[in-house]
């Protein structure tokens, strides 16, 4: 059984997202992307102008006549939506949490690649891949890709002795996208566009995604918080990390303190946006506070205005 109140938030989610693919994305989804390759569709008379490269020779000579071969791409692509549902992702101090807008954004990709008669499918990972919906098509595939994503719950991770001594209970699994990229790797064997989605804080995933970008072609959709850049002035906070559990005590009235933070987040925002520029990967920020359709749509125009050049 579904809980309603997932029940209430897939129907809100279909109902806008369906309507954004097709009012918001549908032109530039489609020109923003490649097909297969090129496929054989017919053959006709040759007219001036076209290339003589494609002239048929075979039927030429048994028609009396010069024909063309005719070309079309293979439009029909695999979508590959892998998503991070660590912890971390629980993380929202704007409209949403994390995790609700990688469900958002998550539909709104799923229905623009319906509307394109691709298929799509789904990699649920954490500290491990949890899930794996093979690629199909139809809404009601999208629909279980999405309630795949609002219905998930990672069981709190036990607490080792160690960690009993110290006090510290981890409350959720941690994140690795090293082993969601590795089984995106195995499990689309054609080339697929892929949307990463996560926080992008987790180290060590950098081999994992250049291999992944060998074969696919990977989109980075990095998910943001207002708070993941700057700390409040708030006086004396307790923060918990939500991976791990452990707790520190900060004096946030102290400007220092805020500058040394906000300076460190940037340091890191900057070799994220390295590594991605270093591997030659288009990447998209989408902040929990601000429209998720606009990075979107300005992604695929930026590829849409590239290819056409």
């Amino acid at each position: 059984m579904i809980p309603r109140e997932i029940l209430a938030a897939l129907r809100t989610i279909e109902i806008h997202t369906a309507r954004l693919a097709n009012e918001q994305l549908s032109g530039t989804y489609r020109s923003s992307f490649k097909g297969q390759g090129i496929v054989f569709r017919e053959v006709r008379p040759y007219q001036p102008g076209d290339d003589v490269r494609t002239i048929d020779w075979n039927v030429s000579a048994r028609l009396q006549e010069t024909f063309v071969k005719v070309f079309v791409e293979e439009r029909e692509m695999t979508v590959m939506l892998a998503v991070d549902l660590s912890a971390s992702e629980r993380f929202g101090t704007q409209r949403a949490p994390k995790a609700r807008v990688a469900s958002e954004v998550a539909a709104l990709l799923a229905f623009s690649a319906i509307r394109n008669n691709d298929r799509v499918g789904l990699i649920l990972s954490t500290s491990q891949v949890e899930r794996i919906v093979p690629p199909k098509k139809g809404e009601k595939h999208v629909m279980r890709v999405v309630r795949e994503i609002l219905g998930f719950e990672a069981p709190t991770p036990a607490s080792s002795a160690v960690e009993t001594t110290a006090r510290v209970q981890k409350l959720g699994p941690a994140t690795d996208l090293r082993a969601a990229l590795e089984a995106l790797v195995h499990v689309a064997r054609r080339r697929s566009v892929a949307f990463v989605v996560s926080d992008f804080f987790a180290t060590g995933h950098e081999r994992a995604l250049a291999l992944a970008a060998a074969k696919h072609d990977v989109i980075p959709v990095v998910l943001t918080d207002k708070r993941d850049m700057e700390l409040p002035d708030v006086g004396i906070a307790t923060f918990e990390d939500l991976e791990s559990g452990e707790m520190i005590v900060v004096d946030t009235s102290d400007a220092k303190v805020r500058a040394h933070y906000k300076r460190s987040m940037v340091e890191l925002q900057k070799a994220r946006r390295a590594m991605f520029l270093k591997l030659g990967l288009d990447s998209v920020e989408i902040d929990t506070g601000g429209s998720f359709v606009k990075p979107l749509r300005d992604l695929f125009a930026r590829r849409s205005r590239r290819a056409r050049r």
